[in-house]
């Protein structure tokens, strides 16, 4: 008998409407109760309308609209109710609370997905996608995210797990019944086999850098001296005016963080404190910040201001990046100074007043990405784990393949594929640990 868990499962704060949901074999027992019906019989899938109430005082929480979801033909494979009341806070804190006194308990994070997993409804590939559609930035990502919750991923690897299972097969029934080594083309038949198996794996794993792109995307950080624009260029890419902009030298005295979209590529931007010598204490501990920002950026921009003469601070500036990625704007293209003379390959020229030269700024952002990968009509790997997996197979295979060229004993080799193809059942939960599950599933949110 499962435990019934609760939870919302609408984000929090005042809405027109919030859902909560139940899960488990005394789900409709306990809706019975809320709605002081006993003989409250819903009917799959069909919505009814009732009062429920205070279990203690009687007094009326809440109208509501109830959905039933019969077991096994439900998201968790458990006999679900799922309440939707008038969304303020307060009701739905009283309906959960109200649900705890008979005897449900807090979902976990992801419990309602692991459940799923665990009878049967998803794999562990179409569970994390999920999560992944739910934190999606751009439209690009959330198909992904869906490609990926209808099975693509799952359905491009079953047939590589089958034929690897099957040159298992073959390995294994030599050694039980075959005294003498595998004959030459059955061997050949082998490698041929593993080497096919390998040529999918790493097609799938080539697509992580653009899966990766669309899921995490880029931290972009600006940095350069007090006052040449950084924060009027932060503004000009958002649109709006999210930074303080002054003639004051040292208003950024932290980083800002906001993000926009680039060619379907989420982008989080950073503005900077600017890098000077100072004695402010709070602007000390910006500069420091902003030091420790440019080493996790994957971009850095770098902002010159052409209406002065080039500095040694400019220069210092750049030194400090040139192992980084970064490229250079140049800003106040508007009012350029004559005397502005710099000579490097990665400048792009910008005015954040007119707006001129915005539009290549962007393009500069996002084209060392490789972001024409991400426009790919096929599934793109995006999850770190999964491709560390398909890595891992990949390996073991090639491996396998070599020693089977040494001439190796089947048992030895026998030890790669049964590697990878525990790797590839980690994929999707096939193989996986518990303590794997829990450190996945605890990345969900309380109401999936």
């Amino acid at each position: 008998m499962s435990e019934t868990i609760i939870a919302l499962i609408t984000p929090l704060g005042r809405s027109g409407i919030g859902v909560i949901r139940l899960s488990g074999d005394n789900s409709i027992v306990i809706t019975q109760k809320l709605t002081r019906d006993q003989n409250l019989k819903p009917q799959p899938r069909r919505v009814i309308l009732k009062k429920i109430y205070e279990i203690e005082s009687g007094e009326l929480i809440d109208e509501v609209i109830i959905t039933y979801f019969q077991s096994p033909q439900s998201f968790t494979g458990e006999d679900v109710v799922e309440i939707a009341s008038h969304g303020s806070p307060v009701i739905l804190r009283q309906i959960i609370d109200t649900c705890l006194k008979l005897d449900a308990r807090m979902a976990e994070a992801g419990e309602f997905s692991l459940r799923a997993l665990m009878n049967g409804r998803m794999n562990l590939s179409q569970a994390e996608a999920i999560r992944d559609l739910i934190d999606a930035q751009t439209i690009a990502s959330a198909r992904q995210s869906i490609r990926q919750l209808r099975g693509e991923f799952s359905n491009q690897l079953q047939p590589l797990k089958d034929k690897l299972l099957n040159v298992i097969v073959v390995l294994e029934s030599t050694l039980e019944f075959v005294e003498d080594d595998l004959p030459d083309y059955q061997t050949e038949q082998i490698k041929l086999n593993l080497y096919e198996i390998l040529c999918e794996l790493d097609k799938l794993a080539s697509t992580f850098r653009a899966g990766k792109l669309l899921r995490e995307g880029l931290k972009v950080a600006f940095v350069g001296r007090p006052n040449v624009g950084k924060s009027s260029i932060f503004n000009a890419l958002l649109g709006h005016e999210r930074a303080i902009v002054t003639d004051i030298a040292g208003t950024t005295r932290d980083s800002l963080h906001e993000k926009l979209v680039i060619k379907n590529i989420p982008i989080s931007l950073i503005d900077t404190a600017g890098l000077r010598e100072t004695t402010d204490t709070v602007e000390i501990i910006g500069v420091e910040r902003t030091k420790q920002t440019l080493a996790d950026a994957d971009l850095v921009v770098v902002v010159l201001d052409s209406s002065q003469e080039f500095t040694k601070e400019d220069q210092e500036i750049l030194d400090s990046v040139k192992d980084l990625n970064y490229i250079i704007v140049e800003n106040k293209q508007d009012i350029l100074n004559s005397k502005f003379k710099i000579q490097n390959s990665k400048i792009v020229k910008i005015s954040a007043k007119t707006g001129q030269g915005i539009e290549d700024l962007e393009n500069a952002i996002v084209s060392p990405f490789k972001v024409e990968e991400t426009n790919s009509s096929g599934f793109l790997v995006s999850d770190a784990r999964h491709h560390d997996l398909l890595r891992r197979a990949k390996d073991d295979i090639e491996h396998s393949i070599i020693l089977l060229d040494h001439k190796m004993s089947e048992e030895i080799v026998l030890i790669g594929l049964h590697n990878a193809i525990r790797y590839l059942g980690e994929i999707t939960g096939e193989t996986t640990t518990e303590d794997m599950l829990t450190r996945i599933f605890s990345t969900f949110c309380i109401g999936k």
